[in-house]
């Protein structure tokens, strides 16, 4: 390890500190009073532990650093630039301006070395636990007596409000109970929130309720002393459990005025206040942006010493390779992201049937016909398994004895699932995916936005997924949330009709590795649909298509519907022809997917000049008129569910094939 001088120490800490408050002063916008505070910790982690290659920043087998505290985001921009990431200086006096690489709060993918997206309090927490899973899960699979290939810590760096957040407890309560060793949390424990000293709503034991959770908990008492940080995340690194190191820090530290008040949280502090704290911790006023030649040589090697890891890494590598190649070489696929070849070719193909199946059944067969072929795949559900079939067959599940499991137990904790997942997907190497009620999706819908925002190929499957759920009654009968999810930017939703359209769901789903999907599927059975009647093939990958044109001549009406009311339309049109109207029939199970088609595909499924259209879906209408038209109409439910068999429900909200067909009969009568 690099030597440093008690000065050297100092002034590098100081580096931090004031190259932070220099950028959050110059933007006249941001948070220095967390980089100012912690500065000393996140020195200690970065040049005595952590292990990164700023040369590479997605060297596999790299610890990965979480900001969970992202309001803090300059601590970290600080430290990328100094260590030798692609983060030029002139990117850190550009915070937070427009197209910079230097957002408010962190963003992957935008900022080199920046492992997750954070700022929503709790959600970097999760984080860090998906990011722990996926590397136990892949050295139970890949590693072999001597050779460790898979081997590198989690640390995050989480805060009071953190610690605040519900998703924080939940991800705690989980990560003990799987006793990830690997997983080592500094917490900021500086006692100021936004409203003042968190004595206004924050007196627990903290440590005492990580101590319950099965955490290895340790307490620092003073903030800037290194030794003692360095010494806790030694004995971290000892302890079979997750450890939380709690540190009493003071936020701004150094600000004469500001320091340990509310004040330093979110404002810049003030030139007059900057500079009495550069003065008061011996520091040049001028220039801003000061970085020592001493300190940035010095940041620089800890830097180049990551290159010398990851070669080191490499070499031991291809001796694992000439031991193992058949491992070696799946694990490389793994990290690259690529599919095995032919991984489609035992997915199934289901027979006509008036009756059908649950499209979470069939979901159910098609995640085990693909984790017969994809081994990356690997998930579960907030404990909801045997509903949402999530289940991989002849695999464990994942535990603290065996993980190498694919099954997860989330427990009923759908929101730290959903952030856990998002890391699990960040890591890389498995192809994640998380399952329960779509009416439960609010629940975890703010890892579900992370996951759009940070295009994480994040599955999430969404079962029980209308009022056809049926006597657990309106509590559990999505209404909106199926809008909900289609509102977020950068997800696709897809709601597929019947089986034979959920593997054609799944396919999208795993094939796309750029975005998060969500699959929307029924719990009551709806009938796998005889497409030789129709000539039509399934077209789900086009996110709508025309599954029949029933009638003679030129249709007079398009109806349009996605997941279980795409029969019911089909029956209605059925009777429409018999009643001698045309009728065009289209499949709607993705806007998103639909949306990227070109124009002359749209145009060919839903003809501009007919205006005559009618949408059914059993949820709120809100959205459709973007497809149906000023003059079309929309069969929607715009009340709350009600407790009864889902059959009778469906009926008393007007999905029936009669009301259909009056409503459809009404557009014709209007435009005839």
């Amino acid at each position: 390890m690099i030597s440093n001088s008690q000065d050297l120490q100092q002034k590098s800490i100081n580096t931090i500190r004031f190259l932070s408050a220099d950028a959050v002063q110059k933007a006249n916008s941001g948070h220095p009073g967390l980089p100012m505070g912690a500065a000393a910790l996140a020195y200690t982690l970065w040049t005595r532990h952590l292990r990164f290659n700023p040369e590479n920043p997605s060297w596999p087998d790299r610890d990965r650093f979480v900001l969970s505290g992202g309001h803090g985001s300059m601590l970290l921009y600080s430290l990328l630039y100094l260590t030798g990431f692609d983060l030029p200086l002139e990117e850190i006096k550009n915070f937070r301006q427009w197209e910079s690489m230097t957002p408010g709060h962190p963003e992957v993918h935008l900022t080199p070395g920046v492992e997750t997206t954070t700022g929503p309090l709790g959600q970097g927490f999760g984080n860090g636990v998906g990011f722990a899973i996926a590397e136990a899960h892949l050295a139970a699979v890949f590693n072999q007596p001597g050779h460790d290939i898979i081997n590198h810590y989690t640390y995050a760096l989480v805060t009071d409000g953190d610690l605040m957040e519900g998703v924080s407890a939940e991800a705690a309560s989980l990560a003990g109970h799987l006793k990830l060793g690997k997983l080592i949390y500094l917490y900021d424990d500086n006692h100021i929130s936004i409203d003042g000293n968190t004595d206004l709503t924050f007196t627990e034991d903290t440590a005492a309720r990580f101590e319950t959770y099965g955490w290895h908990v340790q307490k620092i008492e003073n903030g800037n002393d290194v030794n003692a940080i360095h010494q806790a995340i030694q004995s971290a690194k000892e302890d079979e459990r997750p450890s939380l190191i709690s540190v009493r820090t003071h936020i701004g530290y150094g600000l004469p005025t500001k320091q340990d008040t509310a004040e330093a949280h979110g404002a810049p502090p003030g030139d007059e206040e900057l500079e009495a704290a550069k003065e008061r911790l011996g520091w040049p006023k001028e220039p801003r942006f000061f970085v020592p030649e001493d300190v940035l040589a010095f940041f620089r090697q800890v830097g180049k010493e990551g290159d010398e890891r990851e070669g080191d890494w490499r070499d031991r590598f291809e001796t694992y390779r000439a031991d193992h190649p058949d491992l070696a070489q799946e694990l490389e696929r793994r990290l690259e992201g690529r599919l095995p070849e032919g991984w489609t070719e035992g997915l199934p193909t289901f027979s006509a049937d008036p009756k059908g199946m649950a499209t979470r059944a069939a979901s159910g067969k098609v995640i085990n016909a693909i984790t017969t072929a994809v081994p990356d795949l690997i998930g579960g559900s907030a404990d909801l398994a045997p509903s949402n079939k999530t289940w991989i067959d002849g695999s464990p599940d994942f535990q603290s004895q065996q993980y190498h499991g694919r099954n997860f137990h989330f427990g009923v904790r759908e929101h730290a699932m959903g952030a856990i997942v998002n890391g699990m997907g960040l890591h890389g190497g498995v192809i994640p995916y998380a399952g329960t009620f779509l009416v439960f999706s609010d629940y975890m819908r703010p890892a579900v936005r992370l996951s759009a925002l940070s295009k994480i190929p994040a599955l999430w499957i969404y079962t029980h997924d209308s009022i056809g759920l049926g006597e657990d009654g309106p509590t559990h009968q999505p209404i909106e949330q199926l809008s909900s999810l289609r509102a977020i930017p950068g997800i696709v939703v897809i709601r597929p009709m019947d089986a034979n359209e959920v593997v054609q769901a799944w396919k999208v789903a795993i094939s796309d590795k750029k975005r998060p999907m969500a699959l929307v599927l029924t719990r009551q059975n709806v009938p796998v649909v005889d497409r030789s009647s129709y000539a039509s093939a399934v077209g789900l990958e086009k996110g709508a298509y025309v599954l029949a044109d029933v009638g003679e001549g030129d249709p007079e009406i398009i109806l349009m519907a996605s997941g279980s009311e795409v029969d019911l339309i089909l029956k209605a049109g059925e009777k429409l022809a018999e009643e001698g109207v045309s009728i065009r029939v289209v499949s709607f199970p993705s806007w998103e997917l639909f949306e990227e088609q070109d124009q002359e595909y749209q145009d060919s499924v839903l003809l501009p000049d007919l205006k005559m259209r009618l949408a059914v879906e059993a949820g709120v209408g809100q959205g459709w008129y973007r497809w149906v038209g000023s003059q079309g109409l929309i069969l929607s439910v715009e009340t709350f569910g009600a407790s009864a068999p889902g059959s009778r429900v469906f009926k008393e909200y007007g999905f029936t094939v009669e009301n259909v067909i009056n409503k459809a009969r009404n557009l014709v009568k209007e435009e005839r």
